[in-house]
């Protein structure tokens, strides 16, 4: 089976969990015996034409400059280049079976492919704009993103949702009928400890926090969806019964001066550290050096930072919303939260702080489940599947 995937962003160009997802997946189909072929801007370094060491075949293509349109124009264009090379690719190695799309930035050229070849489309919807707009049409740029995804998703043979949330919010927001919908969770890749000895561990945990100061981090975009202005909110009470405690937020995003304005508004900017983007090498060394990490998101479709954490043996706290609520079990496998609430951030934050007993307990559960349920090789057998009922149904 020959796959053809759409994708923005893909290594080394990487924004948040979508780019992470397409990586980790294809590499999973690879394993399986399916070529894979992936089409994506050339956004960053990285060869025009490359066949990684998992065996996916990579087609990057040039970017055209931004400057002299709107970032809805350039997505456009960089569509119809999109287009362009995915015919190359078919022209120079034969056909594909089945068109893979991730979410509305490649959802022009997705359509363009599927019309021409007469192949089977398949989407996965990672986010919405409504969704991110708490089910607003917020203004023109979003009017027309919300378009995109109600035409991708009509277009598309099956729909692919990371949750049982967003597979509500396809629904509800683009009129999807629930049997053109599969729910595949995200996966994610368990590593073991990143540090050769406890003498590297505590001299890296001393970058940020000595010894006896309890440590919380975050790590994700810098966006307002992510409820990081609520963990800020949150910070002075949790130092009022932990004045050693120390906070990570980790990340790049366009929120991120305001952050660090609200810090210093709240007089904690000295107790809270912004390192920006970390990568992934550090972010695992992060989680096995704090006490906790938190995930306070007003919005989020799946939340594979939460994953990652538990992956990593780290105790986690997130907000109860989205898809975030189905994979951390309260009291079981982490802290639940309600979402936009300080009250309830300050409790998750100190009770686990407070009993790391407890909280270790937790953490080892998550790690269970994490091997039990979400292995990339679980879910690169289920999405193959999806594929193949696709192409049989096609042909019907």
């Amino acid at each position: 089976m020959r796959i053809l995937m759409l994708s923005w962003e893909y290594p080394p160009h990487i924004v948040g969990g979508l780019g992470r997802h397409v990586t980790d997946l294809t590499a999973a189909l690879s394993q399986l015996g399916i070529d894979v072929h992936v089409v994506t801007p050339q956004l960053n370094q990285g060869d025009r034409y490359e066949v990684t060491a998992m065996g996916v075949t990579v087609h990057r293509v040039a970017a055209p400059p931004l400057a002299d349109q709107t970032f809805v124009g350039f997505v456009q264009e960089m569509n119809r280049g999109l287009a362009a090379a995915a015919l190359d690719a078919r022209r120079r190695s034969g056909d594909f079976d089945v068109i893979h799309a991730h979410d509305w930035l490649v959802a022009q050229a997705a359509i363009m492919l599927k019309q021409a070849w007469h192949r089977p489309l398949i989407t996965t919807i990672h986010a919405t704009e409504r969704g991110r707009q708490q089910g607003h049409v917020a203004g023109d740029h979003s009017a027309q993103i919300d378009r995109l995804e109600r035409l991708l998703t009509g277009e598309a043979w099956r729909v692919i949702t990371c949750s049982r949330y967003m597979a509500q919010e396809v629904q509800s927001y683009f009129g999807t009928a629930g049997e053109k919908i599969d729910v595949v969770p995200n996966g994610v890749v368990v590593r073991g400890c990143p540090f050769e000895s406890d003498r590297e561990r505590r001299e890296f945990r001393r970058r940020f926090a000595a010894d006896d100061q309890p440590l919380v981090f975050y790590v994700g975009r810098i966006v307002y969806e992510k409820g990081l202005h609520i963990l800020l909110d949150a910070w002075p009470r949790v130092l009022l019964h932990m004045p050693q405690a120390r906070l990570i937020i980790a990340g790049a995003g366009a929120y991120l001066d305001a952050l660090r304005q609200r810090a210093w508004d709240l007089g904690i900017i000295e107790r809270v550290f912004f390192p920006g983007y970390v990568s992934d090498e550090e972010r695992d060394r992060l989680y096995h050096v704090t006490d906790a990490a938190v995930f306070p998101s007003l919005y989020e479709p799946f939340g594979i930072v939460a994953l990652e954490a538990m992956a990593a043996g780290c105790p986690v706290i997130v907000a109860q919303t989205g898809g975030l609520g189905e994979v951390v079990s309260l009291h079981e496998t982490g802290l639940t939260i309600y979402p936009n609430n300080v009250e309830s951030l300050v409790w998750g934050i100190l009770h686990t702080l407070a009993h790391p007993r407890w909280s270790q307990e937790r953490a080892t559960n998550a790690l269970r489940e994490v091997r039990e349920r979400y292995s990339w090789h679980t879910i690169a057998r289920t999405t193959a599947e999806i594929y193949r009922r696709a192409c049989v149904e096609w042909q019907v």
